[in-house]
C-alpha cells in the first residue's frame, strides 16, 4: 500500500473525517475533500502571464546575471569565486587542504569565468563572450598544485571549455556564426590538457571506478581515500565522450564508460538499485542508501543524456532498467499524478538491497528529476514531483539542502543558490507552455532578489528560515540558475528558434545533438555494441515527435496539476 507520509496532524484530520462519516451512516467522503475549498484560488493566481510581465522578468533575470558576473570580474577575477558580501575573490584554501567543501571545487583556474562562457552567448552578448574566451586563453593554466574533485573539474571546467569550443567553431549551432578571428582550437587544447591531468584517477583502481580527487600536477594524492560516490564516478561520460569524439582519441570515453559499467555491475540483484558510496578497490558499498539526490542524481541523468548524444543502445538499456527499479522501489504515493485517491507521488531514500525506507528526508538536488522525467517523456509524473518542490520553495523562499517530509521541516538549512528547481521549471515550461511555470520562475526570481542579494552579488543562504547568509557565490549560480531563469522568460532565444537540437550538461552547458558525436574514429568498445541509427532514434524519447505534444492543447490553459492536488501538496509541506 502507498506510504502515508503526513505528520501527526495530517493523520488526525483523516481520522476525524473517518469518524464523521460513520455517524448516522452518512455518505463516505474522500479525505481529498478536505482540500477542495475555493478551487478558483489557484486558477486566478496561475492561469495567465502577460507578455509585459514576461519581458520584465526576462530583464530581471538578465540584470541578476550581470550583477553577479560584473562584480566577479571587477572584484574577484582571476580567482575562482566571488565573495559577494566582502567583495573579494576566493581561491583554494591552501592553509587547510582538508577543506574539501572549498578545495574540491576551486582549483585556482578562474572557475567562475570558465563556467560562465556559454551563458554570455545565451544572453546574446557576443562581444563579452569573445573577451572572456580571450581571457581564458591568455590567463588560464592547469599546471597547478591544486587537488580537485574529478567530478567537479569535469562538469564545471571541462564541460564548459568543450561547449564554448563547439559554439565558436560550428556555425550550425543555435547562436550562428560567432567565430573568433585567429581562434586556433585553444579551448579544445585546454580541455584536452585538463582531461589528461584527470586520467590518473582511473589508474591503480581494481574496479575501474576512479579515485574521487587528483592533484593537477602530481596525480592521485598518496593519502587519497578509496571511497567515491556513484554520481561522482559515473557522471563523466558526456564530457569525456564528446572530447574523445572531437579529438579522435578513445581513451577518455573508454575510461568513463568503464567506470559506468563497473558501477552497473555492482547493482543489487534483488532490486536493481545502486548504492550511494562505493569502495573503488573492493567494489563493496560503503553507503547502501539509494535515492535520487546527492551522490546519485547525475548518474541517472547521464545514462539518458549519453544515449541522446552518442546513440549507444547500452546507455539507454541501463537507463530504462534504472528507471524501472526507481519506480518499483523508490516511488511512494498514488499511482497517477493527476487522478485518484492517496498521497502525491514522492521518491524516498531506501536500502539498495531490500527497498526499505532508510530515512524521512529528501534533498534539494533531487529537484532535477522532474526535468529528467520531461526528457524521458514522462511529463505528467514530472508535473507532480515538481509541484512538491515548488511548495517547499513557497514556504521558505528557497530550497533547504535537506527537507524532512515527515516532520514538515528542514533537516539541513542552507541553500547555496542551486539551479535544480529552476532547471526543471524551465524544461516543464518548454514541454507544456503552461503559464503556471512562468509564475514559478517569477517566485524564484523575486525570492532570490529579496533574500540573497548583497553588496556585490548573490550570497548562499546559511539558514532558509532566518535568511542569514554565507559569503559565497558558487559558479553554478551564473552558469545554471541565471541561465535557466533567463531562458524561461525568453521565448525568442536562438536556442528556442533553432532547427538544430541540443541538450544541457549537468552543469547547464549547451551541447548540440550532432551527427558527428554518433560517429567514432575507432572500433566499437565492445563487439556486441551497436551504434543506434537515425531511423532507430526517431522513435526514442528525444525524437522529433516532441513530448510537448503529449500535453493536450487545452491543458495548456488550465492548471498542470488539479487544484485539489495542489492544495494537498501545499498542506503537506505546512503552507496551511
Amino acid at each position: 500500500p502507498p506510504l502515508l507520509f503526513h505528520a501527526c496532524g495530517y493523520f488526525l484530520l483523516a481520522l476525524k473525517l473517518q469518524c464523521m462519516t460513520h455517524k448516522e451512516d452518512s455518505p463516505k467522503k474522500s479525505y481529498l475533500s478536505l482540500f477542495e475549498g475555493d478551487r478558483d484560488e489557484y486558477d486566478r493566481r496561475y492561469s495567465s502571464f502577460p507578455d509585459t510581465l514576461k519581458i520584465k522578468m526576462k530583464g530581471m533575470a538578465k540584470d541578476m546575471f550581470y550583477f553577479g558576473y560584473d562584480n566577479y570580474m571587477k572584484y574577484a577575477f582571476p580567482e575562482d569565486e566571488l565573495n559577494p558580501i566582502d567583495c573579494q575573490g576566493r581561491g583554494p584554501d591552501v592553509l587547510n587542504p582538508s577543506n574539501i567543501n572549498i578545495n574540491d571545487v576551486l582549483g585556482n583556474y578562474s572557475l567562475t569565468l570558465i563556467d560562465t562562457l556559454d551563458t554570455l552567448l545565451v544572453l546574446g552578448n557576443v562581444s563579452e563572450f569573445h573577451r572572456a574566451v580571450k581571457l581564458v586563453i591568455d590567463t588560464v593554466s592547469f599546471d597547478k598544485d591544486s587537488t580537485v574533485q574529478v567530478f567537479e573539474a569535469n562538469i564545471r571546467i571541462l564541460g564548459s571549455l568543450i561547449s564554448a569550443h563547439i559554439l565558436l567553431t560550428d556555425p550550425k549551432h543555435p547562436f550562428g556564426n560567432v567565430g573568433l578571428e585567429d581562434y586556433d582550437n585553444e579551448l579544445l587544447h585546454l580541455a584536452h590538457d585538463l582531461a589528461v591531468r584527470l586520467l590518473p584517477a582511473f589508474e591503480n583502481t581494481s574496479t575501474g571506478i576512479p579515485y574521487p580527487r587528483v592533484n593537477l600536477k602530481s596525480g592521485v594524492p598518496p593519502d587519497s581515500i578509496n571511497e567515491t560516490c556513484t554520481a561522482g564516478a559515473g557522471s563523466l561520460l558526456v564530457e569525456f565522450g564528446i572530447l574523445s569524439r572531437l579529438i579522435g582519441d578513445s581513451t577518455f570515453e573508454w575510461v568513463a564508460r568503464r567506470a559506468v559499467r563497473a558501477l552497473w555491475k555492482l547493482r543489487s540483484n534483488e532490486t536493481g538499485l545502486l548504492g550511494n558510496v562505493v569502495n573503488i578497490q573492493t567494489g563493496q558499498w560503503v553507503s547502501k542508501q539509494s535515492g535520487l539526490g546527492a551522490g546519485m542524481d547525475s548518474f541517472y541523468e547521464y545514462l539518458l543524456k549519453s544515449y541522446i548524444l552518442f546513440g549507444e543502445k547500452e546507455d539507454y538499456r541501463m537507463f530504462q532498467a534504472s528507471y524501472e527499479s526507481i519506480q518499483n522501489h523508490l516511488r511512494r504515493g498514488r499511482e497517477s499524478c493527476n487522478e485518484g485517491e492517496g498521497d502525491p507521488p514522492l521518491y524516498v531514500n531506501v536500502n539498495m538491497f531490500n527497498g526499505q525506507i532508510m530515512n524521512t528526508w529528501i534533498d534539494s538536488l533531487q529537484a532535477f528529476f522532474p526535468g529528467l522525467l520531461v526528457l524521458n517523456g514522462d511529463v505528467e509524473e514530472a508535473i507532480c514531483l515538481h509541484a512538491f518542490y515548488y511548495a517547499i520553495w513557497k514556504r521558505f523562499g528557497a530550497l533547504p539542502e535537506r527537507y524532512n517530509w515527515q516532520l514538515q521541516a528542514p533537516d539541513v538549512l542552507f541553500y547555496p543558490l542551486r539551479p535544480e528547481l529552476v532547471e526543471s521549471t524551465y524544461l516543464l515550461y518548454q514541454a507544456t507552455k503552461n503559464p503556471f511555470y512562468l509564475h514559478v520562475g517569477m517566485d524564484i526570481l523575486e525570492s532570490l532578489e529579496k533574500n540573497a542579494k548583497v553588496r556585490c552579488g548573490y550570497a548562499t543562504l546559511h539558514h532558509v528560515v532566518d535568511k542569514s547568509k554565507e559569503d559565497r557565490m558558487e559558479s553554478f549560480f551564473l552558469s545554471e540558475t541565471c541561465k535557466y531563469l533567463y531562458l524561461l522568460f525568453d521565448d525568442d532565444n536562438p536556442l528556442h528558434k533553432s532547427e538544430n537540437k541540443y541538450i544541457f550538461t549537468t552543469e547547464g552547458h549547451v551541447v548540440p545533438i550532432d551527427k558527428r558525436f554518433r560517429e567514432k574514429q575507432w572500433n566499437d568498445l565492445s563487439p556486441c555494441e551497436k551504434v543506434v541509427t537515425d531511423q532507430e532514434t526517431s522513435n526514442g524519447p528525444f525524437s522529433n515527435n516532441s513530448n510537448c505534444d503529449r500535453i493536450p492543447e487545452e491543458r495548456r490553459y488550465s492548471l498542470p496539476l488539479k487544484s485539489v492536488y495542489m492544495r494537498q501538496i501545499d498542506h503537506m509541506v505546512g503552507l496551511f
